[in-house]
């Protein structure tokens, strides 16, 4: 992992302001895998070269985020083990026939990330060293399972205030039972209640946020009834507020989540299929350019999406009403993503193109808001790294992605950035306000240009780095500062 060498390109864009070398404290990101990756990669180092090479093909079942979809049962059939050292970790069984079983696995994760020029120069340079260690098991006992996944997370070389994303120490990442009835032939009901991470659909709207050090997790209780075709899963959750002490991680008592989420499968893999959902929410304290105050939201959405192996597609679209602060919500957005694989091509290169269209506020001073709220969208909603959120937003993201090896991708990105409406401001991903509309009508918020290098380097370690710079346009320009944003980030990651 490194950054990009284009001397001519793109590493005169990344150079810390006044041309200066990036801080010394990269130092703090080689302590950083000393402590929880570093013994993991030299151990793994010592494996013979043969061995450190894996296709696609031999690395699945794909891990997931949440870790409770996968499905390891198979390994009760000797036939069914390559031998590979992980396989006596995913099934353990604890009794005679197999009824009862254990699975269990970890993720140990360091990510270094610098930042020059945060909020276009309104906000302190920073950088420092994420660290996370998650382990968990999963007791399948008949049709019941006790699922568990605590968290270890801390973060060094920073003297800003801690984020929730920051650090949450020693806790309880997930901790759910499960209890699976059969209905029929084809069709089982599964009920779950406790703690857990939860993604619906692309994530535009309910995700894990696992980029960041602390994923979000939710408290609550779920359904799913699931046949051969499709599914429809009803669910209330309230978000877990993290902070930085031991054992302290609370359900929120100002936001609650809740919804049907339906799935109609159009292919035997579930690669194609069509998505409709209802999301309610409401917010005690939610924040807008138009001012803070109570939000209660019903938000109903259709996804359509695919997978044909060369061309994969996702087109989801919404409507959102509601109230905030006693007036009306009239929301609403649409986005999409198309790619095409060139299979036979040298590199094999993948192209794509994502483009998001998200209302916002065309008043600040009357009572309607026109402004979507997202709600817990995923981390990394347009590129590894970037400072503004699906509020308000048009964005036109191409990208193309290139395989020197099997095992390598290295993908270019170049985003740009528009308001909806000139009369709303700009967003984090969070939601938090990070410009205001109030004081430029210009609509141009700036353009973004990331290179990113993922290395799959054995089924169970990953490396990946990426280097941004994202150049102010005529809004970011007109209300305050506005020097080019610089990030860098490089992460080592360990997961079985």
């Amino acid at each position: 992992m490194s950054r990009h060498d284009n001397r001519r390109g793109l590493v005169p864009l990344l150079r810390p302001a006044g041309g200066g070398r990036w801080p010394r404290r990269l130092l703090i990101a080689s302590r950083a895998l000393r402590c929880a990756g570093l013994t993991v990669i030299t151990a793994i180092a010592s494996i013979p070269a043969a061995a450190q090479v894996s296709t696609d093909v031999q690395r699945a079942p794909t891990l997931t985020i949440e870790r409770y979809p996968e499905d390891w049962s198979h390994f009760a059939e000797p036939a069914q083990r390559t031998g590979h050292w992980t396989e006596r970790f995913k099934y353990v069984p604890l009794d005679e026939d197999g009824s009862i079983y254990l699975t269990t696995g970890v993720e140990v994760r360091s990510r270094y990330e610098a930042y020059r020029n945060q909020n276009w120069g309104a906000a302190p340079d920073d950088d420092y060293v994420w660290h996370r260690l998650m382990p968990y098991a999963d007791l399948h006992i008949g049709r019941v399972r006790l699922f568990v996944q605590p968290i270890l997370s801390s973060i060094d070389g920073t003297a800003r205030p801690l984020a929730p994303v920051d650090n949450t120490g020693a806790d309880v990442l997930q901790s759910f039972a499960e209890v699976d009835l059969p209905v029929s032939d084809t069709t089982s009901l599964s009920l779950s209640a406790g703690r857990k991470l939860v993604s619906l659909g692309a994530g535009r709207f309910i995700d894990t946020r696992y980029g960041p050090n602390v994923p979000q997790a939710f408290d609550g209780f779920d359904a799913a009834l699931t046949s051969g075709a499709g599914q429809v899963r009803g669910f209330y959750f309230r978000p877990v507020d993290t902070r930085a002490g031991d054992l302290n991680d609370r359900r929120s008592r100002q936001k609650s989540v809740w919804g049907l989420y339906a799935t109609r499968w159009l292919e035997r893999d579930r690669a194609t299929g069509v998505d409709l959902f209802y999301l309610g929410f409401r917010d005690g304290a939610a924040t807008f350019d138009q001012g803070t105050g109570r939000q209660s939201l019903h938000t109903f959405g259709a996804r359509a999406f695919g997978d044909s192996g060369r061309w994969y597609w996702n087109v989801e679209g919404v409507l959102q009403r509601g109230s905030f602060d006693g007036g009306p919500v009239k929301a609403g957005g649409v986005g999409g993503e198309i790619g095409h694989r060139m299979l036979t091509t040298p590199l094999r290169p993948v192209v794509a193109l994502t483009v998001d269209y998200i209302s916002g506020d065309d008043d600040p001073d009357d009572r309607t808001l026109g402004t979507l709220n997202p709600m817990f969208p995923r981390g990394k909603y347009f590129a590894a790294q970037s400072p503004v959120g699906p509020r308000n937003l048009i964005h036109v993201h191409p990208s193309v992605t290139v395989n020197p090896r099997p095992d390598v991708a290295v993908t270019l990105t170049g985003i740009a950035y528009w308001r909806e409406s000139i009369r709303d401001g700009v967003y984090a991903i969070p939601g938090i306000l990070v410009r205001s509309g109030r004081d430029s009508d210009a609509r141009f918020i700036g353009k973004q240009l990331e290179l990113a290098v993922a290395w799959q380097t054995t089924p169970e370690l990953s490396l990946a780095a990426s280097v941004s710079a994202f150049k102010p346009g005529r809004f970011v320009r007109e209300t305050g500062p506005s020097r080019t944003l610089r990030v860098a980030g490089v992460q080592a990651m360990f997961r079985f």
